[in-house]
């Protein structure tokens, strides 16, 4: 096989030359680093059109189809993780293109939860800023969460951490999805709620379902407006998940007493955003899997599958 041209995608920290054993696979694939994203799909398809590989990480940059057939020389798509809802898998499948995944060794994405959870209860990061600001001393009086009630929409793989870490700072955790039953609930250690138990009882909502057709927009204004004024909403799912216009509604007008956002519909956030004016919203730019840890994993096991494709091997970890 001739070389190959291979695009890294969106490295936003500039690590993946770092992290992984690139010089592997320099007898046969020269490699170009994306640090920004792409301004639309035609940037896109203009930097991408004579790649042969290209590394996608998550979904930062969307592959639909009228992407692929701007891609004349793609034959291999790499995605960080085992499923990404950005890429057309079907109009991949009729272009030929093979595509792979990566997997985790674990989901730091239940304690990025937890964090944001604590900041949004006891101001640590607000504090902290206040004091290398030079203000004398404390302003934020926080409140204790041994005892609230967690209300954990998703009680999958990471729901269930998360359920665990929340017991373990004593929190009563209760927890609903589409398809989750009591059983389900009794083995987890969990309490049962119907949707709108859910939101009107609990003091903090967390969101851990997969993005979907289906679960698009499920929390929506009427959750919103079944939650105590007291009670926050944390999301570290997918941004799309939530009625962000309702959500921006019920902060601006102190409904609820505050968010904690790790995702948006749009990423990364535009910075006029008016998410970016609230003071009861804590915001991070999509850290729940961004680490050192996480992305040396990432990056490894596209060398490895990129090392068997170019010696026309099966990919270790196939999606389509």
């Amino acid at each position: 096989m001739s070389r190959l041209r291979y695009a890294i995608l969106d490295d936003y920290f500039n690590l993946a030359l770092d992290v992984a054993d690139w010089p592997k696979l320099s007898d046969r694939v020269d490699v170009t680093v994306f640090s920004h994203p792409f301004a639309s799909e035609q940037a896109a398809a203009s930097a991408l059109a004579d790649f042969d590989v290209i590394c996608a990480m998550r979904e930062r940059t969307a592959f639909p189809k009228s992407l692929f057939d701007k891609l004349p020389k793609l034959k291999l798509l790499l995605t960080s993780g085992m499923r990404n809802a950005s890429i057309d898998m079907e109009a991949a499948k009729a272009r030929g293109i093979a595509i792979g995944g990566t997997q985790y060794s674990r989901d730091p994405t239940a304690p990025l939860t937890m964090g944001l959870i604590l900041e949004l209860t006891r101001g640590i990061g607000r504090e902290n800023a206040r004091m290398h600001a030079g203000e004398p001393w404390q302003s934020f009086a926080g409140v204790e969460i041994e005892g609230m009630t967690l209300g954990v929409v998703g009680l999958g793989k990471l729901g269930s951490k998360m359920a665990g870490i929340a017991k373990a700072f004593g929190m009563n955790v209760i927890a609903w999805s589409p398809n989750l039953t009591p059983e389900k609930c009794k083995e987890a250690g969990v309490g049962y709620a119907s949707k709108e138990e859910l939101f009107a009882k609990a003091d903090i909502v967390t969101i851990h379902v997969v993005l979907s057709e289906r679960s698009r927009g499920l929390v929506g204004r009427a959750d919103l407006a079944r939650m105590k004024p007291t009670a926050f909403l944390v999301n570290t799912a997918r941004g799309p998940i939530v009625d962000e216009q309702a959500l921006l509604e019920a902060l601006q007008q102190r409904k609820i007493a505050g968010a904690g956002l790790d995702v948006f519909s749009v990423e990364p956030l535009p910075v006029d955003h008016p998410f970016r004016k609230l003071d009861n919203l804590v915001l991070t730019p999509h850290l729940g899997y961004a680490t050192a840890d996480g992305l040396r994993i990432h990056y490894s096991q596209m060398v490895e599958a990129i090392d068997a494709f170019t010696r026309g091997g099966e990919l270790p970890r196939k999606l389509a």
